[in-house]
């Protein structure tokens, strides 16, 4: 019984002590690769705050700092997490060799953010929009806040926030509002059958010379475009610098209202006249 005891005291005192080396060993790796990944993340986050500000001091495009930025950061933080890694003992070897196999089912499986992922290298190199434009994409109107990796960030008119896939737009028509410094703005008035055609051109060309925002070359066009069921009905199209574009749209129709109003000129209305027969 005696010896028993003795054989049981040796065995728990042996595991004690390879616990205990195994502790030391691995406990103490274990602490380091902790604190090594907590202080690497810092170290990163430093990184890229310091060359985001270095980016806007040198004047970079803004689409590009958005993109380069999260690039560099996710770099970045793979390569302190493989330190850790081999930190704790893992052979570099076999976790590359596995990290490629899982890479390869990841990417097979994630084609859509890898074509994405590609899409926003060619919308950074062809720049059909930058940051800072008013585009129309995807059947949605809005300013370009940020390009990221993978989507693209659109603040609305109405301030909603629309993240658009990079794949969908690099492979659709986008309209740019922003690209060209100049646009064209078009009206259609109708004014009543009788009235004069000649004084509400006059009336148009005054108001359009008043408004110093509208561009004198080209020339505004007015003409008589189409005689309506109800209405003559004139087309106007001036040109103007391309952020003046909606405050002269509604201030004119504004204007051209009023205007006709004191002047005598009527906008008709859709109108049906009905005549009745009395048969006998």
């Amino acid at each position: 019984m005696d010896e028993n005891f003795t054989n049981i005291s040796s065995n728990l005192s042996s595991a004690t002590e390879l616990i205990m080396d195994f502790a030391v060993t691995y406990g103490l790796k274990l602490i380091g690769a902790i604190l090594a990944l907590i202080v690497g993340l810092w170290i990163v986050g430093k990184i890229s705050q310091s060359l985001r500000k270095l980016m806007e001091k040198r004047e970079i495009d803004p689409s590009l700092r958005g993109f380069l930025g999260t690039f560099i950061s996710i770099m970045l933080k793979i390569l302190v997490i493989i330190s850790v890694l081999s930190m704790v003992g893992i052979q570099m070897t076999s976790f590359i060799a596995m990290l490629g196999a899982a890479s390869l089912a990841v990417g097979l499986s994630l084609q859509g953010a890898l074509q994405n992922f590609a899409a926003g290298i060619i919308i950074l190199i062809l720049k059909p929009f930058r940051v800072g434009d008013f585009i129309d994409g995807q059947g949605h109107m809005g300013t370009v806040e940020e390009i990221q990796i993978f989507n693209t960030t659109l603040k609305t008119v109405d301030n909603k926030v629309i993240v658009i896939p990079n794949g969908a737009l690099a492979n659709s028509a986008i309209t740019n509002f922003s690209k060209k410094e100049t646009r064209r703005v078009d009206w259609t008035f109708g004014i009543a059958y009788g009235d004069s055609y000649d004084k509400a051109r006059e009336i148009l060309l005054r108001l359009i010379e008043a408004d110093s925002r509208i561009h004198k070359d080209p020339q505004p066009f007015i003409a008589l475009t189409s005689l309506g069921d109800s209405s003559v009905n004139i087309v106007v199209r001036v040109w103007l610098n391309a952020p003046d574009y909606w405050a002269v749209f509604f201030e004119m129709n504004e204007k051209v209202y009023k205007t006709f109003s004191e002047e005598g000129i009527n906008i008709p209305f859709p109108q049906m006249d009905v005549h009745l027969h009395q048969s006998k």
